[in-house]
């Protein structure tokens, strides 16, 4: 250690003007270990109080030119800082509470638009016909239907939910083994629904009664595989409506995969592939939408987010609005007011266009509401609350039309008495049809296998009518006897 070294370090200058050669020599030989805080605290302070006079007063003002200078390069070279946030005086007060900090970013989220599940009032909602029934504009998505097509769009909502009320009804009557109901989200399904043409593809979940509706198909034939009697009811290709799908978001990919044979035979038409907010965390959707963006085809993603997935909030599976996942794959989402049918009818059809057109696929986001169980085998009151559901029944949106038609005078009592005896008409139907089913062919389970026939399934046939055949030879050995 040279004579400066030591001049700059109080602590190895004490050791040397202690009169003791050892410790200086050791000094010299190897840097001491370095000194907890107590003992640099005490030997800072007995050699400050060793000092003289003259050489303290020319250590403070040697220190105090050092720290102008930190101060000046500080100022000149870190304006970063400063324009970052300001980290000098976040030190000063002291690292804020985490709930103060999370408080603090929900409140800057909800200034941008940006809340996790946003309020269904939120500035990046599309919404035509406000919950009190009252028409508004929007800068991108405008529509314009003449009074027969308001009234049609109330026909189909209010039909679409008799026809729903009445299926869950044969439920409870041992009729029927399940049923989902849409109740709540008429508008969604109408709005979408209406807004396809009639080459236009739907791929469905087990839950769009009223896109049926819209595309065609009998309700009646809805029945049949949730009372056991079949696998579908209708010809998928009769209305380009596929059969419902019971398996959790795979139907997006069958979506995917027809909308891209759609593009490479040149036609001019489009596919709609509806889901459910808890569909949207299935793999299937997230490989549905990969494929779509890369082979741009013309597929609209329709999510009914109608805020649970069975039990599950959409808030726990999604940290953003789920029409934000669309940008993430590099095409368009939109999030749509999905209890007002006049901006989900203009929504799709802008999307259908733009996927028609060549453009790719597009996201809709319907932000609803399932005002009724999951299924005729849940229980909601088990986890939400009473006030939830009240809140959503205020934005019901066949009240909002009506409100609507009855206010600019759009439809008279005689319209609505006539739509109450065609919904009585409709419930009674259902109820026939579904009572006079037939049971399907026991046989019917080897057809449609392959398509060259098997000889395992022929096998498998001869066996299984000998077995049923068995039933009726008991049946008639029974009836000899009793004569």
């Amino acid at each position: 250690m040279t004579e400066s070294t030591a001049a700059r370090d109080p602590r190895r200058s004490s050791k040397r003007t202690s009169g003791s050669d050892g410790g200086s020599a050791a000094a010299t030989a190897a840097p001491a270990a370095p000194a907890a805080p107590a003992e640099k605290a005490a030997a800072g302070k007995a050699t400050a109080n060793a000092k003289p006079p003259a050489k303290k007063a020319a250590a403070k003002k040697t220190a105090a030119k050092k720290t102008a200078a930190k101060k000046t390069a500080a100022k000149k070279t870190v304006p970063a800082k400063k324009a970052a946030g300001a980290a000098g005086p976040a030190k000063k007060a002291g690292a804020a509470p985490a709930a103060k900090t999370a408080k603090a970013a929900g409140k800057a989220a909800a200034s941008a638009g940006t809340l996790p599940h946003g309020a269904a009032d939120a500035p990046e909602l599309v919404q035509l016909l406000t919950p009190e029934g009252e028409r508004v504009e929007h800068p991108e998505y405008a529509v314009d239907p003449s009074p027969e097509e308001l009234r049609g769009l109330y026909r189909d909502m209010v039909l679409t939910r008799r026809f729903d009320a009445e299926a869950v009804t044969l439920q409870r009557q041992g009729e029927l083994g399940l049923w989902p109901s849409l109740l709540g989200q008429e508008a969604a399904q109408v709005g979408s629904g209406r807004a396809t043409h009639e080459d236009d593809y739907v791929f469905p979940t087990y839950r769009e009664h009223g896109v049926a509706w819209c595309r065609g198909v009998d309700p009646t034939l809805l029945l049949g595989m949730f009372r056991g009697v079949n696998n579908g009811g209708w010809d998928p290709n009769s209305n380009n409506f596929q059969l419902y799908t019971i398996v959790i978001g795979s139907q997006t990919l069958h979506a995917t995969g027809y909308a891209m044979g759609v593009a490479k035979d040149g036609a001019d038409s489009a596919v709609v592939a509806y889901f459910g907010d808890g569909a949207s965390s299935q793999g299937d959707v997230a490989e549905s939408f990969t494929f779509a963006a890369v082979y741009n085809a013309p597929v609209v993603f329709f999510c009914q987010n109608n805020q649970w997935a069975i039990s599950e909030p959409t808030e726990r599976q999604s940290r953003v609005p789920l029409y934000r996942r669309a940008a993430g794959y590099g095409f368009p989402g939109v999030r749509v007011d999905g209890n007002d049918v006049l901006a989900v009818l203009a929504v799709t059809r802008k999307a259908l266009e733009h996927a028609r057109s060549g453009q790719g696929p597009m996201l809709i986001e319907a932000y609803t509401y399932r005002m009724g169980a999951h299924t005729t085998s849940d229980d909601p009151t088990r986890y939400r609350r009473d006030d939830e559901r009240a809140a959503w029944e205020a934005k019901d949106p066949i009240l909002r039309l009506r409100t609507l038609l009855e206010r600019e005078d759009l439809a008279d009592a005689a319209f609505f008495a006539e739509l109450d005896e065609e919904s009585d008409a409709l419930a009674k139907r259902v109820r026939e049809a579904i009572r006079t089913m037939a049971d399907p062919d026991p046989m019917a389970m080897f057809e449609n296998i392959y398509a060259d026939g098997h000889a395992l399934v022929d096998e498998e046939r001869t066996q299984y009518a000998a077995y049923q055949a068995s039933f009726a030879d008991e049946a008639g050995a029974a009836a000899g006897k009793g004569h």
